[in-house]
């Protein structure tokens, strides 16, 4: 099984209605998928966040795209084999 991650791009981004400091947003992210020979692309958008305060709109990106990371990072721990030890 291969799990291959095309793009990144966000969508939106503004401040958080009640948490000052706050910013969240959404990310969609394209995804190659291959399963016993069939070949699958699809699109998740996926809501982040990040605690930033008072930056720029280039680091409030950074931190978006970089929580957007780490869920794609579980995410696609979840789809790798598990491989067990020899006992």
């Amino acid at each position: 099984m291969s799990f291959e991650i095309k793009s990144c791009q966000i969508l939106h981004f503004g401040p958080h209605r009640a948490v000052p400091g706050r910013v969240v947003g959404a990310v969609r992210v394209r995804i190659r998928e291959t399963f016993m020979g069939n070949i699958t692309t699809y699109s998740l958008d996926l809501k982040v966040k990040a605690d930033v305060g008072t930056v720029s709109s280039e680091a409030v990106r950074q931190a978006l795209l970089a929580h957007a990371a780490r869920q794609l990072n579980k995410l696609k721990a979840r789809h790798q084999p598990v491989l067990t030890a020899a006992e």
